[in-house]
């Protein structure tokens, strides 16, 4: 501490009394040094600390605190020691004033340099000062007083220096950091700026040449993908970009662009595209093949596998038309053998049904004693026998919404007897149902990649030998039956067939259809006839002799039973044909049928007078009117108003009577 080496030194101005006088001259000389009081010396000390602190701060901050603390120490010891020697001068000074009196020589006087003062002036001012030095006497003894705050004090300078150190030093790193950043962000700035320029010729790059190179790259993804991949729905997709791809490069090929990337790309293009069409194959082929097994739904098959995966056969149709014909023929052929397996257990579980059988007996000619049932074939269990001539419910199997086929399971257990309409309604729906399904599966699968005409000879093909056993079925139904008003259903029912396939735009069944047409029309026309010639017979075998007056008398005028026979039969024609063409021939059967009833009514009435004869055509005509009342259509009305007609003249006889 600078008070203990104060403190250390205090006998130093004593021993050294020798040069006392110098420091008499020194002290009278009024120095700038000394001018200031002596009292603030305490204050000037702490100034000057502080002062030279903060101006080393300012100036120069770079400059060594340790040199600051030795300067700020040497400042304390110059002050005190002044005002210890100043002590010392003043009390020799009274000393040699009381024993010597004035101490003013001449000698003395012309060696000493006042600079400029006299004698007395200096006098004066050496009066004053000394009076100035007995206040610092007191103001030493204070201080001496006050030294333990001042040293309290100068440690706390000492601990704000070391302190006011730290945070420069703080500051003076920070400085160099900071200057370290700005170097650092300046490269960061040129770096940022060659970034920028470099990404901006990517950007340029890229946007020339990716759509080039998106079009002869193929990704990995996809790759993996037709080779290893589950095939559904993403494998087709990847599919489909293979092959935009490889037209693509195709294209560029053709335009003789030798980029050396294309050149290497498609010979692994073409072995990843020859991988693919090995997938296609094996898939379609295990499709294939599950078609063939039993009690399989082709239809729940057709949808789920081959129409979902439909793209991939345009594919291998694209690139291995050979392999995609083959895996064509395959699938008719399967499906071919499919149809005709099914349908012909299906017609063997519809043989079994009952059928209600009407024979050449069952004709309009024929007497009720000699009407009889017979076994038509043996492939079908006979039924009961039931009214040829009346239609009754059997019109319900047109006017049904239900269009869903009879089961072969439930046609084996069928147990109930039904007209021959029943089976053939039941097999020629299901086939309409299965053959729209197929060509539907057809043109959906093989266009475009087939045309027309190839769709229309696959779906021949496929159905050649199952419309073959319809119409062979149709013809056993038919071959031997008189039902007259089954046949016409049956064309009915045909002709509602020929309807639905136009809605449902499948004309591939139009010659299944006509020829469906081509049986029943002539087996209709044929028992026409029949009838025809049964009546025409009937009444040849009438004879007309002259009546006794009691066979007269017995003669009756109530209406004949071919006449209600003719009626019901007239009615149910009448019935089934409401919504019938022009062109058709049911109108001219008719005709013949109501000319030889007529001619048969007029030579039975020919055996009666002529009062009995009208009435008696009269009451034919009118039951004939009555029970076709009821039939609407064309050729209804011009049927009644033919018997309205001849009534009219009938009635008109009667009247005249």
């Amino acid at each position: 501490m600078w008070l203990d080496r104060l403190a250390g030194h205090s006998t130093t101005p004593a021993a050294s009394s020798g040069p006392a006088r110098s420091h008499k001259v020194n002290y009278l000389v009024p120095n700038s040094s000394l001018r200031p009081p002596r009292t603030s010396s305490l204050s000037v000390h702490s100034n000057d600390s502080t002062g030279s602190l903060l101006a080393s701060k300012i100036t120069d901050d770079s400059c060594v605190n340790h040199s600051l603390v030795n300067t700020e120490e040497q400042s304390s010891l110059q002050v005190l020691q002044q005002i210890l020697k100043h002590s010392e001068h003043e009390r020799i000074f009274h000393s040699l004033k009381e024993s010597h009196g004035e101490i003013v020589h001449d000698e003395l006087v012309d060696d000493i340099d006042f600079e400029g003062l006299n004698l007395q002036e200096i006098a004066s001012v050496s009066t004053s000062m000394i009076e100035q030095d007995l206040n610092n006497s007191e103001t030493t003894k204070k201080f001496e007083k006050d030294k333990a705050s001042l040293e309290e004090l100068h440690n706390a300078i000492l601990a704000y220096d070391e302190l006011l150190r730290s945070v420069e030093t703080n500051l003076v790193t920070f400085r160099d950091d900071l200057a370290q950043v700005s170097i650092d962000i300046e490269t960061i700035q040129t770096r940022s700026t060659t970034l920028s320029i470099s990404l901006d010729n990517r950007k340029n790059v890229e946007q020339t040449l990716g759509p080039i190179v998106e079009e002869i790259s193929v990704p990995p993804a996809i790759v993996r993908k037709i080779v290893d991949g589950p095939i559904d729905e993403a494998w087709v997709k990847a599919l489909a970009d293979i092959d935009k791809r490889s037209k693509s490069i195709d294209s560029k090929f053709k335009d003789r662009r030798n980029i050396k990337g294309i050149i290497n790309l498609k010979p692994l293009l073409e072995s990843l595209i020859c991988k693919a069409i090995e997938r296609i194959r094996d898939f379609l082929v295990s499709q294939i093949k599950v078609l063939r097994s039993p009690n399989i739904n082709a239809q729940i098959i057709q949808q789920q596998q081959f129409i979902r995966h439909k793209d991939m056969y345009l594919f291998l149709h694209k690139r291995h038309p050979q392999l995609a014909e083959e895996i064509g023929q395959a699938y008719i052929n399967t499906m071919r053998w499919y149809f005709l397996n099914h349908f012909t257990r299906y017609e063997k579980a519809l043989a079994k049904i009952k059928i209600h059988l009407i024979d050449k007996h069952d004709i309009l000619g024929q007497d009720d004693g000699t009407r009889k049932s017979t076994s038509v074939s043996n492939s079908r269990t006979p039924g009961p026998t039931h009214d040829a001539f009346n239609l009754g419910r059997r019109i319900d199997l047109l006017k049904t919404s239900n269009q869903t086929a009879l089961s072969s399971f439930l046609a084996e257990d069928d147990r109930s007897t039904h007209y021959f309409e029943y089976p053939f309604r039941n097999f020629n729906l299901a086939l309409m149902d299965n053959a729209s399904a197929e060509y539907s599966f057809l043109t959906t699968f093989f266009t475009p990649a087939l045309s027309y005409s190839s769709i229309t000879r696959y779906f021949n093909y496929v159905f050649e030998p199952t419309f073959s056993l319809g119409q062979n079925f149709t013809k056993s139904l038919i071959s031997d039956t008189y039902d007259c008003l089954g046949l016409l259903i049956c064309v009915r029912l045909n002709q509602s067939y020929a309807f639905e396939l136009q809605r449902r735009k499948v004309p591939a069944l139009d010659g299944y259809i006509n020829g469906t047409a081509m049986l029943l029309w002539p087996r209709f026309q044929l028992v026409m006839d029949a009838h025809c010639e049964s009546v025409r017979a009937l009444t040849s075998s009438l004879t007309v002799r002259k009546q006794s007056s009691s066979e007269v008398a017995k003669q009756s005028t109530a209406p004949h039973f071919m006449t209600q026979r003719f009626a019901q039969f007239l009615q149910s024609i009448l019935l089934l044909s409401a919504e019938a063409s022009d062109d058709e021939p049911v109108s001219n059967s008719l005709g013949r049928i109501r000319g030889e009833i007529e001619a048969f009514l007029n030579k039975v009435g020919m055996t009666m007078d002529r009062r009995k004869r009208d009435r008696f055509m009269f009451n034919n005509y009118s039951l004939i009117l009555t029970i076709v009342g009821e039939a609407n259509g064309k050729l209804a009305a011009l049927q009644k108003a033919h018997f309205e007609e001849v009534k009219r003249i009938f009635g008109t006889g009667i009247n005249q009577l």
